[in-house]
């Protein structure tokens, strides 16, 4: 199993390339939650995300022959890069098997740190599938994304950066994927410290862990579907299951919306951004998915900011709608002239922002009398929509609300 001591090993290997995130006390998210968070900022981590330390301190490993090989992975994304970038610093060819649905922005980055990028299948392990064929026929090493001891051990200096920066650290809050970086971590802080709580967090949408250790051995889901697509794993690694198993303290899930909402206060608060993997350990403490006491010391590990920016706009839409900031609602007005300025005049009133209109007169689900009317507006919170909607109701309108 890994030891304290590989993590320890791979500090100074994983130093040469990696750097020293910053650790960053948040008063936005202490005020919101009542514990004494710090934001552990590993999205400004070279590539944008953590796999850089793991890839580095495996590809540092390799004997001369393999180097002259060269190495094969699979990512989803984050991973492809930190792999890409390490062995191009080396000089070992790399080649990555991305899904096929691989966010645009990750294809282009990985290419652009010098990996050969090959696209197949539909997720993370059917990619993995055709990666490890290319291994057998083409002779190269495998550097697996999380199940390698080298490659925890490179995520775990993360764990080492988090204590010598804040040795009073209460609990800490981190990402689970495949497992590598909480399996790193969890040796890390429990090598420094027993007492530190280490608690993992995954989507709802592909919460294999949290399902494997309810059941006590390890499972794989028949599919995955969440926006944190840099954690979009079917199962967890044999090594991994075996660390998170033994220290790892609690295991977490968040859903979608969850993770939106707290994508979204990170970047209007913080004015930092992340990707759907990245926020999933800040949505679990802004929604108290484990216990903590008031002024607990909490780092909520954010270990990527890779987000492709069509996915971005479909994030942040969803986030304003889960908090009230945004509204879309269809109704019925007599087709009759003044009748849309007297909708607007309500709307004006109720200081409501309108985004956009829709006016249609020939839809067959209205009399031929009326016509629908569909809003998209922006509203101030859940509160005021319901003022809004009140304020509606109480002037005659059928209002359905379409988001």
């Amino acid at each position: 199993m890994l030891s304290f001591e590989d993590v320890l090993a791979a500090q100074d290997t994983v130093s040469e390339t990696a750097r020293h995130t910053p650790l960053d006390y948040s008063h936005t998210f202490s005020a919101m939650t009542g514990a004494d968070v710090h934001l552990k900022l590993e999205l400004f981590q070279r590539t944008g995300s953590f796999k850089i330390r793991g890839a580095t301190n495996r590809i540092a490993s390799l004997s001369d022959a393999e180097r002259e090989a060269g190495v094969v992975t699979a990512s989803a994304g984050n991973h492809a890069q930190g792999v890409a970038l390490a062995a191009t610093r080396i000089g070992v060819d790399s080649k990555i098997v991305m899904p096929e649905r691989a966010p645009v922005s990750k294809v282009k980055a990985t290419r652009s740190y010098g990996g050969n990028v090959v696209l197949y299948g539909r997720d993370y392990d059917a990619a993995a599938e055709h990666a490890h064929e290319l291994e057998r026929e083409e002779g190269r090493t495998y550097v697996h994304a999380f199940d390698d001891e080298k490659v925890m051990a490179g995520q775990g200096t993360i764990g080492l950066e988090i204590y010598e920066d804040l040795p009073g650290v209460d609990t800490v809050v981190v990402p689970i994927g495949g497992g590598g970086l909480i399996s790193g971590i969890a040796t890390a802080l429990k090598g420094k410290d027993e007492s530190i709580r280490v608690v993992g967090v995954q989507a709802e949408g592909a919460s294999s862990v949290a399902e494997s250790l309810e059941k006590g051995h390890r499972i794989e889901r028949d599919s995955v579907e969440t926006i944190a697509d840099g954690i979009a794993t079917r199962t967890t690694g044999e090594q991994t299951f075996e660390v998170i198993s033994e220290r790892v303290d609690e295991v977490v899930t968040v859903s979608d919306s969850e993770i939106a909402v707290a994508l979204t206060t990170l970047l209007e608060r913080s004015k930092t951004l992340a990707e759907g993997a990245g926020a999933v350990a800040l949505a679990a403490v802004m929604e108290e998915k484990f216990d903590f006491e008031d002024d607990e010391t909490i780092v909520p590990a954010l270990c990527g900011g890779n987000i492709d920016l069509n996915m971005l706009t479909n994030v942040i839409m969803r986030g304003l709608v889960e908090t009230g900031r945004y509204l879309k609602i269809r109704t019925v007005l007599q087709d009759r002239p003044g009748a849309l300025e007297e909708l607007v005049e309500v709307l004006s009133r109720e200081q409501v922002n309108i985004y956009g209109i829709e006016h249609d007169r020939t839809s067959r689900d209205v009399a031929m009398s009326s016509a629908e009317v569909e809003l998209d507006l922006e509203t101030r919170g859940h509160d005021h929509v319901d003022e809004l909607i009140d304020a509606l109701t109480d002037e005659g309108y059928e209002v359905d609300v379409l988001v």
